[in-house]
């Protein structure tokens, strides 16, 4: 059967449920339309290119109710919307940023705003998404939201009013709330100037597209407690593996139903489709992989709205691989090769086969294929006949000077093999050689029935062999495609195990490239603690602990980062200098928390963190002329947001809080907002220059001062950048305005004024204070103390595996030798245990690699050796594959202890292998000439 359009209960042998339909993430699925959102691909099966797909683009809505901002998406191709209820305006303006869309609807009921002014944007509440939609274009509608925006839908496309469209709305529960904007841009998740991107530590520079598309989706929406654990138990796995992993074929859902649904899905696609199946297979017959697989189900499960158990994928993964491999050509047939014929130019055939030769087996063609040959022959046979001996007789009579001359062309723009001559009159040759041959020459006509020029000439005899050769060709490629289309259509039935698949490939893709640049970076996986679901609001939200924490922009194995140890039991009113740190501590904070709850790495040594049900961050404000709001208007409204949508189970973090306003008054609201924070018992971090808010009678039960440390050296004071106990009421300004280049005249008499404001009171004079109200005279009181495309699973020639099992084992012996030499001999402290690891066509060494000392033997298809050895093993064989000839070689590779063994190892290789009878195309070792003196003759290195 066809494949049905969801929301979509489609069941594959009764195994297969619609768990949570399409939503507003990346793996919405996109049907045909002749429109930007989907491309134009008729004609794609027959030819040997890609077409890159766009992002599925929906119809929007968008209402007010009590219960908060509701979004409502509709894909009309699919017929099916999502109403996503209870949504913060910072949530809707988040969706609509990264979003394309073909046409936005605003609710009346968006213009009720708090104010009672029915001015949309000029108060309170609706602002940022009025400056969001302000700029754009869209249109109101009233009534019944959802119905009213489906019958919009219905009129836009010309659909009938019956037409039904199905409710595929992904239910919230369980699930943190979506990142907000301002959140998503200070930690760089959305790309945003002067920030430090996230997501580009998350992942190493290699691995963009789809896997990207994932993390990013990841982090915005971050996932219930159940996901997130079985996305950290699988990065575990993938950290600890020693076994090759595959390269993850990565394929989009939106192209594989797309290309499947019109029936253009080519060869090169079906050998990418067949990749993806194998690589799920190949998973599962391995040991270490097989275990991530199982955890790659619960993610892969949610991102798709499929639930698949691991049994039946594996069975349908075969069978379609299978039934792939049955139909089309994988490259290693050798009965497809293009014709050749001595007498004909051979750009000829390639033009006329290479667009159907290798594409199906020839067993499910090969009456169409036999007649090509056929035809071919004879086509051959009339031009030996009719052509031959003119060439002959012109070759003959050919002068210094000029005579005439003739020779076999093909003339590409009318796709024919003719008899080209120059200054050639058939009827002046008679009685010659060649005579009968050049009496039934005519002139070559093209398709239109004109002469193509007074030099081409061709024969009856040439043109009908001619005509039954395309003909016999226009049959073969007829059948090759009828072939094409019957297995996309076959395959339909199949298309949600695909998308499976493939989806679950991304995934792979992604947190395997995550694990890898995590660990390169020093980052570790936290422990995750989940909330009580009974956890009321006057209830504190577990501890937080981040031990060895540091900014996730910088790399801790370059040296150039400073830990801290964050112990969060409740709220943290933070102080310090200007440059002290405090702004990265909260983006540092925020970053680690949210990739805690989303299931990955951390930067930190070690962590605890809770999994919390929101994580907001509100950075420095700036005012928005276009809007008519000051910088201060700006932070009050997003603040509000934080206040109001704060739990027990919230991370609050709000960076220098009040700064746009009267001190006096800001001090005071800041205070109240510091309250307010105590009171609902989140965790978080508040950080502030109004030092004013330790003289206030606050309320406070939990809250805990903390501050960016300083220390004073030769008489000058330097911010540590390490979080303390305390309260700093050093600013720094004075320094920090120096050094950013501040005339010393105004400085100087900033410093007047300074001392002039603070002569009349002996308490702030001193810059020394162990309570708000106590003196401290010591000099630490500063501080206050409070894509191939063939088969991935193509087996290495019969006569290449005992090459492997041999390179195999005299490695490891030499080896194991040499390092119980290097143990004895004390030069190693432990015997290291020596475990050889082969990685094939299309795989790639395992994250555990990353950091380490390894030696490598390519093995290339000649049978030559390559030694090597590397600390970063998977980006030098990426450097070698990348070489011609490179791609399909196998590699074996030992960890080893250490940079100076894996030198000594590899010298040691070079010198005994060609002694072993093997062929090396390095003769020597780079670098570490020292480690070994080859004692190989020259006349031997010639040798080989």
């Amino acid at each position: 059967m066809p494949w049905e359009v969801p929301g979509l209960a489609v069941a594959v042998d009764g195994m297969l449920s619609w768990q949570c339909p399409l939503r507003w993430c990346w793996i919405l699925i996109w049907w045909w339309h002749a429109h930007p959102g989907s491309p134009y691909v008729f004609g794609l099966a027959e030819v040997d290119h890609d077409v890159e797909f766009p992002d599925p683009m929906p119809v929007v809505g968008i209402s007010h109710s009590a219960k908060g901002y509701c979004l409502i998406s509709v894909l009309e191709t699919m017929k099916t919307y999502s109403a996503e209820e209870g949504l913060t305006e910072e949530a809707v303006v988040t969706k609509l940023r990264i979003c394309r869309y073909h046409h936005l609807y605003l609710h009346t009921s968006l213009r009720n705003n708090s104010s009672g002014t029915s001015r949309w944007g000029e108060f309170g509440e609706g602002g940022l998404l009025w400056g969001e939609c302000s700029g754009k274009s869209f249109e109101w509608f009233d009534g019944s939201p959802i119905e009213e925006l489906l019958c919009k839908v219905r009129e836009i496309y010309g659909l009938d009013e019956k037409t039904f469209f199905r409710n595929v709305t992904v239910s919230l529960e369980g699930r943190p709330q979506p990142l907000y904007l301002g959140t998503a841009t200070q930690i760089g998740v959305i790309p945003t100037e002067g920030i430090p991107s996230l997501l580009k530590m998350v992942l190493p520079s290699n691995c963009g597209g789809l896997p990207s598309m994932y993390i990013r989706d990841l982090l915005l929406n971050p996932p219930s407690f159940d996901v997130a654990a079985a996305v950290q138990e699988a990065c575990r796995l993938m950290g600890s593996i020693t076994c090759s992993i595959p390269e993850f074929t990565c394929i989009s859902a939106a192209k594989l139903v797309k290309l499947l649904e019109s029936k253009e899905v080519n060869h090169i696609e079906f050998c990418r489709i067949k990749n993806v199946l194998d690589e799920i297979m190949l998973m599962s017959r391995n040991a270490e992989l097989s275990a991530i697989l199982h955890k790659l189900l619960v993610p892969a499960s949610v991102a798709t709205g499929l639930k698949v158990e691991a049994d039946m994928l594996i069975n349908e993964c075969s069978f379609i691989s299978q039934r792939i491999a049955e139909v089309i050509s994988l490259g290693v047939e050798s009965d497809q090769a293009i014709t050749s014929f001595e007498c004909i130019p051979k750009e000829f055939f390639n033009d006329m086969e290479s667009s159907w030769k290798g594409r199906v087996k020839r067993i499910h063609a090969e009456k169409e294929f036999s007649n090509v040959d056929r035809a071919a022959e004879a086509l051959s046979a009339a031009v030996i006949e009719d052509f031959v001996p003119i060439i002959s007789r012109v070759k003959s009579v050919m002068s210094s000077n000029g005579g005439p001359k003739g020779e076999i062309c093909y003339a590409k723009e009318h796709e024919a093999v003719w008899f080209k001559g120059k200054r050639l009159i058939p009827t002046v040759w008679a009685n010659t050689a060649g005579e009968q041959q050049i009496k039934q020459l005519k002139p070559a006509i093209d398709t239109k029935g004109r002469k193509v020029g007074e030099e081409w000439f061709t024969t009856v005899k040439v043109e009908n062999a001619l005509s039954r050769y395309h003909e016999a060709c226009d049959n073969a490629k007829n059948k090759v495609l009828e072939m094409l289309r019957g297995l996309s259509s076959e395959l339909q039935e199949k298309i949600n195990i695909l998308v499976f698949c493939s989806t679950m490939l991304i995934i792979a893709k992604a947190l395997f490239g995550h694990v890898s640049e995590a660990r390169r970076r020093g980052w570790m996986l936290p422990t995750i603690s989940p909330v009580s679901k009974d956890c009321v609001l006057e209830e504190s939200s577990s501890e937080m602990e981040l031990l060895g924490l540091f900014p996730y922009w910088l790399d801790l194995n370059q040296g150039n980062a400073i830990l801290n140890d964050v112990h969060m039991h409740s709220l943290f009113v933070l102080t310090g200098p200007n440059g002290g740190g405090k702004s990265s501590m909260l983006r540092s904070v925020c970053a680690a928390a949210l990739l805690g709850i989303c299931g990955l790495m951390v930067p930190s040594t070690s962590a605890v963190i809770p999994h919390f049900d929101s994580i907001m961050l509100h950075m420095k404000a700036y005012d928005s002329p276009a809007d008519g709001k000051s910088s201060f208007q700006i932070e009050m409204s997003e603040i509000r947001a934080l206040v109001s949508r704060a739990t027990a189970r919230s991370l609050v973090l709000i960076d220098e809080i009040c700064r746009g306003t009267e001190t006096a008054k800001g001090t005071c609201i800041a205070g109240s907002i510091i309250e307010r924070l105590d009171t609902v018992g989140c965790l978080g971090i508040v950080s502030t220059h109004l030092h004013g808010i330790f003289d206030l009678p606050l309320s406070l039960s939990s809250t805990e001062f903390k501050a960016m440390g300083i220390e004073v050296i030769d008489g000058c004071i330097n911010p540590t950048w390490r979080l303390i106990d305390g309260i700093c009421r050093e600013s720094l300004a004075f320094q920090t305005a120096r050094r950013e280049g501040m005339p010393d005249l105004i400085i100087r008499r900033a410093e007047e004024l300074y001392l002039t404001m603070t002569a009349n009171n002996k308490q702030t004079t001193s810059m020394v204070h162990n309570e708000p109200s106590n003196v401290s005279p010591s000099v630490n009181s500063l501080i206050e103390k409070p894509d191939s495309l063939r088969n991935i699973i193509e087996t290495l020639p019969r006569a290449f595996e005992p090459l492997q099992r041999e390179v195999e084992t005299t490695v490891t012996t030499i080896c194991k030798k040499k390092l119980l030499d290097l143990y004895n001999k004390g030069s190693i402290s432990e015997l290291f245990d020596v475990v050889c690891v082969a990685v094939g066509v299309r795989e790639q060494p395992p994250p555990s690699t990353v950091g380490r000392s390894s030696i490598y033997v390519i093995i290339r298809s000649d049978n030559k050796l390559y030694v090597g050895q590397s600390d970063d093993l998977v980006g030098r064989l990426h450097a070698h594959r990348s070489k011609e000839g490179m791609q399909d070689a196998t590699i074996l590779y030992i960890v080893v202890p250490g940079k100076s063994v894996a030198c000594q190892l590899e010298t040691l290789l070079i010198n005994q292998l060609p002694l072993k009878g093997f062929k090396l195309i390095n003769k020597a070792d780079g670098k570490h000439r020292n480690f070994g003196i080859s004692r190989i003759s020259q006349e031997a290195i010639a040798a080989h």
